[in-house]
């Protein structure tokens, strides 16, 4: 073979690795700055499920999804499920039965819970002990500013929606931390998974008394008393609440120059927020379109709001009626074994500073578009989903014609760790499912790291498999 053939073959050779930056128009760097600004917006109303579920509502209703199945042509429904999971359908031009275009995402978060008798008081301070929810690092909760969002249903049956800690001229609340004076035995010389014990995730929430001296509780009863006093709320009503503790502020520009965006809940609220707008922007597809986002992923995806519930075939159903068709089981099947699907979800970007844990070759990084995830878990791909290569080959193409950047990824390096999403739970109907998501950094931290130019690849990359 000449050289010239060789130089030629060459550049034909695999390098898909492309920096996002290096390959956009002047117009959609543009529009990655406006785009971010509305993501931003998003993040810092949506830090609970329940407060995403109720911003998507929100906004598909302005783009004229409706609760009224069939109300508009094209149909055009959004339901929600007891305001924890959501769906948006578009109907397309093909029929149901050849099947539908689905993103699913999740709308929950590593996070702390208070419990359901959270306070006490210990050496004349008030305290509220908690249960850490998902897969965090117990550190990274101590010692910062932390907000509180939830819900309290009291005695009498009304609802109260709580947030406080957002407004800068609210409180906060913290965990406190050992100083490192005194750490030596209790934390330094000790496995990071044994120097911080979940039960000592213990939020600060008070420090005055209430009453005199022989008041008995009475940090507590300071508490107890504000409380009643700005919410109408009694001790008991604790036991009826989803108080959620968060990292309290909002999302922010990080870097000389702006191009990365650090905020709580990029996992997975990047890919809910990329996809939301994907189909709020569509017109009509081809197949019926339909997101879906649900709750409970950091914990199994369990319960009646998570991947594992019926509520994805209820929500086809629904469908089908919009459509005119009788909803029986088998029709509902065979919408969903002939469906294809992707699980939107984040990889792991390549840190750094911890090269060592990443194969290079295979390892997302910021900047570089959309990631493919063929496969996830751990340990010889246990609990994952692989996709097979067909269906990659289909998302290769598509995302190849349409101009999306996009890369590929897998989490960490054989055998170092590993990590799952829903997509094993829909892959049992049959269809085609792949994961593609944002890469992040710092992922499952209280501030997580992501670049604007993946977020948008990432909305773009949506809308055009809604679309195919």
């Amino acid at each position: 073979m000449k050289k010239q053939e060789i130089k030629k073959m060459s550049k034909k050779l695999f390098s898909k690795r492309r920096l996002v930056w290096d390959v956009m128009s002047e117009k959609e760097k543009a529009g990655v700055w406006e785009f971010d600004h509305q993501y931003k917006s998003f993040l810092d109303s949506a830090k609970t499920e329940r407060e995403a579920a109720a911003r998507i509502v929100e906004m598909a209703a302005k783009s004229g999804f409706s609760s009224d199945l069939g109300s508009t042509q094209p149909i055009r429904i959004v339901r929600s499920f007891l305001e924890k999971s959501v769906a948006l359908c578009l109907s397309g031009k093909r029929p149901l039965e050849e099947g539908i275009n689905l993103i699913i995402s999740h709308l929950d978060s590593p996070r702390l819970d208070l419990k359901q008798n959270p306070l006490y008081e210990d050496i004349d301070l008030s305290f509220m002990k908690t249960h850490y929810y998902g897969g965090l690092k117990k550190f990274q909760w101590l010692a910062r500013p932390l907000a509180i969002h939830g819900r309290v249903i009291r005695s009498d049956g009304s609802t109260l929606d709580i947030m406080v800690g957002e407004d800068e001229d609210d409180p906060v609340f913290t965990v406190a931390d050992i100083l490192p004076h005194l750490a030596r035995k209790v934390q330094t010389n000790k496995k990071v998974s044994e120097a911080f014990e979940g039960e000592k995730l213990n939020l600060m929430v008070g420090s005055l008394p209430f009453g005199n001296e022989d008041t008995k509780d009475r940090f507590k009863l300071a508490i107890l008393n504000i409380l009643n006093e700005q919410y109408g709320l009694i001790e008991e009503d604790l036991i009826s609440a989803e108080l959620e503790v968060v990292p309290a502020g909002r999302a922010r520009d990080v870097g000389w120059d702006r191009a990365l965006t650090g905020a709580y809940g990029h996992d997975d609220r990047s890919c809910v927020f990329t996809s939301l707008r994907a189909i709020m922007d569509l017109h009509r597809p081809q197949k019926t379109a339909l997101v879906l986002f649900v709750d409970k992923e950091e914990v199994g995806s369990e319960g009646a709001t998570g991947a594992k519930s019926k509520f994805l075939e209820s929500v086809v159903a629904d469908l089908m009626t919009a459509h005119g068709k009788e909803p029986h089981y088998h029709e509902i099947q065979t919408i969903l074994m002939n469906s294809r699907a992707i699980s939107a979800d984040v990889n792991g970007a390549m840190d750094p500073d911890y090269q060592d844990v990443h194969e290079k070759r295979n390892a997302a990084r910021l900047g570089y578009g959309i990631c493919l995830t063929k496969f996830t878990g751990s340990g010889g791909k246990y609990g994952a989903s692989d996709a097979n290569a067909e269906y990659v080959g289909w998302i290769r193409n598509l995302f190849n014609q349409k101009k999306v950047v996009w890369q590929t990824g897998e989490l960490g390096k054989v055998d170092e760790g590993g990590g799952g999403t829903v997509a094993k739970f829909l892959a049992p109907y049959g269809m085609n499912i792949m994961d593609c998501g944002p890469a992040v950094l710092s992922m499952h931290s209280p501030f997580e790291i992501v670049h604007k130019g993946d977020i948008y690849m990432n909305y773009k990359g949506y809308k055009v498999f809604l679309e195919s």
